[in-house]
């Protein structure tokens, strides 16, 4: 069979890689790759990405070799975002890299570790995950010789920072503002004021198709929710009919792949046409007018709204709140504390290299040290320093 799709030319409001603002410290063009080829790769390469491999996503992440991490959960998200971009004319190279960065700020055992880090960080400035990841590409990544971090496009890092939406009501206004974003000295330059561009618009999107359809996957073969209870919701359940009135002797788990893939292909469907809608009205001619729309381009129609709003209720009262789930949440939860009040009172316990690097017991230096190495650890390694550090069985 011929396929019939084309490639559709670039948009005249896609980000250019030639007419990128550039870098805080320039560097020379590569002959290879573009620079939001370039940012792609230093994303891929650096540490916190491998890390997400053992960072939970629902299921903490030893729970099961087919359960998602982070790390899957990313290049699921980089694969829908890179199919979207290509049909609505973006830069693809640019929606993967923000959609394979979304997630490097995120600490173990998900976000119950980021509610915890939160609140343990109250009277130090606090704990946000997507500041975190931006304090990781332009601090805490130490592989380069002339500078810290990964020395990432603006467009990537502004998309990094801002794929939700923006951070302030006007220019200059830092109020509201996470501590980790307005440490970094160009975070003015990021224009927190403003929507991202096209592309991250496209990766936030991407990370909402992938999660909520995935959840399902992965809540159905834990046996945390049935296909029986999903029937009750708009979208979800008639696709699920639809699969099994298709093929009514074909296997549970080929009726749940079957019924997620075809959940994934309505999601994007909705959102090109919407976004083609929205395309059509505002008309935009650059990024910067993306950027400087009141409401974002990229999105989807009202009904799907609806249906989302429903999956998301159904899944936080069937599925991420379920006993399973919430008593290792709990495990999590104590975990995580107990390893930041024994660091952040003995600071002595860390390596030589960190413990270099703090003020003292409960000192404002040390607690976020120790923040940063928490935020760092995966799932496993948080484990395994909780009982080295905090239970008599261990002593090495």
């Amino acid at each position: 069979m011929t396929e019939i799709f084309t490639i559709p030319p670039r948009a005249i409001f896609a980000s250019n890689p030639a007419r990128s603002r550039g870098r805080l410290h320039p560097q020379a063009a590569s002959a290879t790759r573009t620079t939001f080829q370039r940012d792609r790769d230093r994303v891929i390469h650096c540490t916190a990405f491998r890390r997400l491999k053992h960072k939970t996503q629902v299921f903490v992440a030893h729970a099961d070799d087919y359960y998602r991490t982070r790390l899957t959960h990313s290049l699921e998200v980089a694969q829908i975002a890179r199919s979207i971009t290509r049909v609505l004319g973006l830069d693809e190279d640019l929606a993967e890299t923000l959609a394979l960065a979304h997630d490097l700020g995120h600490p173990p055992f998900g976000h119950a570790g980021e509610d915890v880090l939160d609140e343990a960080m109250q009277n130090y400035d606090g704990f946000d995950h997507n500041a975190q990841t931006l304090r990781i590409v332009t601090q805490m990544e130490h592989v380069y010789p002339a500078f810290d971090g990964l020395n990432l496009t603006w467009e990537t890092l502004e998309g990094v920072v801002k794929h939700n939406g923006p951070l302030c009501k006007k220019a200059g206004d830092r109020k509201g503002l996470p501590w980790a974003f307005t440490a970094y000295e160009g975070w003015a330059w990021l224009e927190p004021h403003t929507f991202a561009g096209p592309e991250a618009q496209v990766a936030a999107l991407a990370d909402d198709i992938a999660y909520n359809n995935h959840d399902i996957d992965d809540g159905l073969r834990a046996g945390i929710i049935t296909i029986d209870q999903l029937m009750e919701l708009p979208l979800v359940g008639p696709t699920f009919e639809e699969v099994m009135a298709e093929y009514p002797d074909m296997s549970r788990n080929r009726v749940i792949s079957e019924a997620v893939r075809r959940l994934i292909g309505k999601w994007v469907d909705d959102l090109l046409t919407e976004t083609h809608t929205r395309i059509s009205a505002a008309n935009p001619q650059s990024a910067d007018e993306v950027r400087a729309m009141t409401a974002p381009l990229v999105g989807f129609s009202d009904e799907m709204m609806v249906n989302i709003t429903a999956l998301r209720k159904f899944l936080g009262e069937n599925m991420y709140r379920h006993h399973t789930v919430n008593r290792t949440r709990t495990k999590a939860r104590r975990a995580v504390r107990e390893l930041f009040d024994v660091l952040l009172n003995e600071p002595d316990l860390l390596s030589q290299e960190l413990y270099a690097l703090t003020d003292g017991p409960k000192g404002q230096a040390t607690a976020r040290v120790v923040c940063d190495h928490i935020a760092g650890m995966t799932d496993t390694f948080a484990m395994k320093e909780h009982r080295r550090l905090l239970s008599m069985d261990s002593y090495l």
